[in-house]
């Protein structure tokens, strides 16, 4: 569709018309000669001597065209533009953390796959977070893994398929062999601290308790609650075990509740499918629709079209007037001619 960026300026056309009414026109005294064969020359020259003020004539095309590119060099000033189809951009709402432990524990060959084989901890998870991961397709995800200390696998983005890629890369003791929930918690608030997104979400999933962070897991949750992160917790270890083997439930369900989130335990790789899909379900995609319209600028047009009327009048008066010119001076000679003759 068409339209003016700046209408207002329309309100500008009648200018010259106040102008011509309310100032007075614009006269010019000249100094003149007093000749006294005066009459001789007008003779002569073929011209007939008027008295009273001599008053500059306009031409019919130049009426019409002063107003015509007056008009048109306001058209130009409002800005006309161009109006493309709508374009609609879909961004993220929501910042998607998923912290992974690889502590020496997520070697342990407790789960089985679906061919009934048993599998080490850390492949049951990287199956099912794949899988979560590939159904998350509009949520900006990062990856986060520790052990002994936390470290950003992924930065948050929506190149979901690298994500996915460096997953799989993932291997037990890769960060260390003891578990920092915490230091884990406190990357996330690290990663989201200059994030836009009002949404922030972090599922943690560890088979062991705290034994090596820095900063108090407790601690690190409340910090998150005040950066409006929520965690979700999975424990899928052994809460009888001891020691570094041990999963601390309790701990996982007081991370949980200070953040508004929620805690589960995932015993086996069906338990914990259905547990990434429960959480798939109360996360449910978000996302932010804007609508964007090309513009495309057309002030040249009308300014063009007006540079061309005037420099095609120019044209035209110079073809119009310099024979005419030429011709009064042919007279102007002849005549000259005929009396010295």
């Amino acid at each position: 569709m068409f339209q003016l960026e700046h209408p207002w300026l329309l309100l500008v056309l009648p200018l010259p018309l106040l102008v011509w009414w309310l100032l007075p026109p614009y006269g010019e005294r000249t100094r003149a000669i007093r000749v006294p064969f005066f009459d001789e020359l007008a003779r002569i020259t073929g011209q007939t001597p008027s008295r009273g003020a001599v008053i500059l004539r306009g031409n019919g095309l130049r009426r019409i065209l002063a107003p015509l590119c007056w008009a048109l060099a306001v058209l130009a000033l409002a800005s006309p533009q161009w109006l493309e189809p709508p374009v609609e951009r879909t961004e993220s709402a929501r910042d998607l953390l998923l912290a992974i432990d690889l502590s020496g524990s997520m070697a342990t060959p407790d789960f089985v796959d679906d061919r009934a084989e048993r599998i080490d901890r850390l492949t049951a998870v990287k199956g099912v977070v794949d899988d979560f991961i590939r159904r998350r397709s509009t949520d900006r995800i990062g990856l986060i893994v520790f052990g002994t200390n936390a470290f950003p696998q992924t930065s948050l983005t929506l190149d979901h398929v690298a994500v996915r890629d460096l997953l799989q890369e993932l291997r037990v003791g890769m960060a260390g062999p003891q578990t920092a929930i915490g230091d884990a918690i406190g990357m996330a608030v690290k990663m989201t601290e200059r994030s836009q997104q009002r949404e922030r979400v972090l599922i943690l999933l560890t088979d062991g308790n705290d034994t090596a962070s820095r900063l108090p897991a407790e601690k690190a949750a409340a910090i998150a609650r005040e950066h409006h992160i929520v965690i979700h917790t999975i424990g899928i270890g052994d809460p009888k075990a001891v020691g570094e083997n041990r999963v601390d439930l309790d701990a996982l369900k007081r991370i949980a509740a200070a953040t508004g989130g929620r805690s589960y335990r995932g015993e086996n790789r069906q338990q914990l499918a259905d547990i990434y899909a429960l959480l798939d379900r109360i996360t449910p995609s978000k996302v932010k629709h804007s609508v964007y319209r090309p513009k495309v600028k057309l002030y040249y047009v009308p300014l063009g079209v007006a540079l061309l009327a005037m420099l095609a009048y120019h044209l035209l008066m110079l073809g119009l007037v310099a024979p005419i010119r030429q011709r009064r001076t042919d007279a102007a000679d002849v005549a000259a001619g005929t009396t010295e003759a």
